[in-house]
């Protein structure tokens, strides 16, 4: 496989079904993401309005949730690859999650007790990701990817939908408690360990001689090369979610009891069109559909710093946010796995996760300190120029080889 196919679909007819392993891949993330949104839909609001974080801290704590794990992601699929045994290295990842929520009990509204229960939850997510990703691609035509993560996707996104409608619906039934939230949370996390345990299939990759398990094996095919710069400038390309429902309620005066919502509308978008972008990715090509995608949430930056405020911006933000993720989130992945060496394959997809991971801390630590020091204006626009040159970098690292081989 070349960098020649990144821009135009494989040759072959229709897309083919999708395969079980896929599916119970995709009833595993959906279960998880019940659990982990029930924790984490009310997180941007409670630190900054609840417990009056600044903008510049929020950022901070916003990036190390997301980029503290790069190193964890990067011995995770190394682990994978070296044993070809990528099932018990996700097990592991879900497992710490699950614990995670039992931790968060413990630490009985200790902030230190409490930050390291959400560290250990993002660990086990940094762990899981690559195998999880690694285990797609493998059980799948690489014609048929975008459609396969699709599905994954759109499953993914429906537990982030009912996620944060179950805590309301568990706060409702229990006001204030949210340690009912949590152990709810705990109940549902470790139903999703089981059905990993008990649907889904280690699938084995081809048998590659030893010496194809370094690093140098890796970073001298093209894909890696240019696949991991370009990540890290999409990573630099996104301010994160928390910032983005924090700048809707405050430019629309949102009522805080809505802010929940957000997260759950977006999630329903990205449920509805994550399907329908990676058919349109495996027809057109990946690399157009995912800068797509990137495009849309710079205009959301620019509708955010200049448009008039209102129900009608927390509408059209909401769709382009779903939109963004339904074209990006599994389209980069599906790009990159049939360009990997496939005795390093986890290992690679962990590399360019992490490099996203990497750049995303950085982004939302400068756009917190942009917002505090030059207001929200300013600070959105620069994060719209900085997206428009990581996008022109990106189709740069990535345009198709001059001819193609077979």
């Amino acid at each position: 496989m070349y960098l020649s196919t990144l821009s135009r679909p494989a040759a072959g007819g229709r897309a083919g079904p999708v395969a079980a392993n896929v599916v119970a891949l995709g009833a595993v993330s959906l279960i998880t993401d019940v659990s982990a949104e029930m924790v984490t839909a009310i997180l941007p609001l409670y630190l900054v309005v609840g417990l009056h974080f600044s903008p510049a801290a929020y950022g901070a704590i916003d990036g190390v949730y997301t980029g503290a794990t790069v190193l964890l992601r990067l011995i995770g699929g190394y682990v994978a690859d070296l044993t070809d045994r990528r099932k018990p290295v996700a097990f592991l990842g879900y497992g710490m999650s699950a614990a995670a929520k039992l931790g968060l009990l413990a630490a009985a509204g200790s902030g230190v007790g409490i930050s390291l229960a959400i560290t250990a939850d993002r660990a086990g997510k940094g762990l899981r990701t690559a195998p999880r990703d690694a285990l797609i691609t493998l059980c799948t035509p690489p014609e048929h990817l975008g459609r396969a993560f699709g599905v994954h996707r759109t499953m993914d996104a429906a537990g982030a939908f009912v996620g944060p409608l179950v805590a309301l619906a568990v706060l409702a039934a229990a006001p204030g408690s949210f340690d009912s939230v949590i152990m709810t949370s705990f109940c549902v996390a470790l139903l999703g360990v089981m059905v990993l345990v008990l649907f889904v299939r280690d699938t084995p990759g081809p048998k590659p001689p030893r010496e194809a398990l370094r690093w140098r094996a890796l970073m001298s095919g093209p894909g890696a090369r240019r696949l991991v710069p370009a990540s890290c400038l999409l990573g630099l390309a996104t301010i994160g979610d928390g910032f983005t429902y924090l700048l809707v309620q405050k430019r629309a005066d949102l009522a805080l009891g809505w802010f929940p919502l957000l997260a759950v509308a977006t999630s329903g978008v990205y449920l509805l069109l994550a399907t329908p972008a990676g058919v349109l990715a495996d027809r057109i090509g990946r690399m157009p559909v995912v800068l797509g995608g990137y495009l849309t949430l710079t205009v959301t930056y620019l509708l955010l710093a200049e448009a008039p405020g209102g129900l009608w911006l927390v509408g059209t933000v909401v769709v382009l946010h779903g939109a963004f993720y339904a074209a990006t989130d599994g389209g980069l992945i599906a790009l990159a796995g049939p360009l990997l060496p496939a005795g390093l394959r986890t290992t690679g997809i962990a590399l360019i996760q992490s490099g996203q991971a990497a750049a995303y801390l950085v982004s939302s630590v400068l756009f917190g300190v942009a917002w505090q020091v030059w207001g929200i204006r300013p600070a959105l626009l620069a994060a719209a120029v900085i997206s428009l040159i990581a996008l022109a970098g990106t189709a740069l690292l990535l345009r198709p080889s001059g001819k193609a081989r077979p």
